[in-house]
């Protein structure tokens, strides 16, 4: 994933199925991952974990996927912010952010795509 600078670090993510990368900019700590390759269910799995990780507004979370992730917007869109990015590969990448007195009531254990 080119997004991710070289100082980078692997973490572990409760509940994910592909590589989280961290890594600080500034006062903002990003986490990011690519779901690019994978099928359903696994991009809102990976999503839903690592919003859990989006507590604060100095947390930002990256995924990179095949295409927009409507089930997932669908079910988030107004508990975070979300900028979405068309990359030039086809893919899209979308950053989330913490969004004060939203982000807390967002539901992230229903991990299942409902269109």
């Amino acid at each position: 994933m080119s997004i991710i600078p070289q100082n980078a670090q692997k973490v572990e993510v409760e509940g994910a199925t592909v590589d989280f990368y961290k890594w600080q900019d500034g006062d903002t700590t990003y986490y990011a991952f690519d779901t690019s390759r994978c099928g359903p269910p696994e991009p809102m799995v990976n999503a839903m974990a690592g919003l859990k990780l989006v507590n604060s507004p100095n947390v930002k979370l990256i995924m990179i996927n095949h295409k927009m992730p409507m089930g997932l917007l669908n079910k988030i869109e107004e508990n975070y912010t979300i900028e979405k990015e068309e990359l030039p590969d086809g893919n899209v990448k979308l950053v989330f952010g913490y969004k004060p007195g939203s982000s807390e009531k967002a539901d992230l254990s229903d991990s299942h795509c409902h269109g």
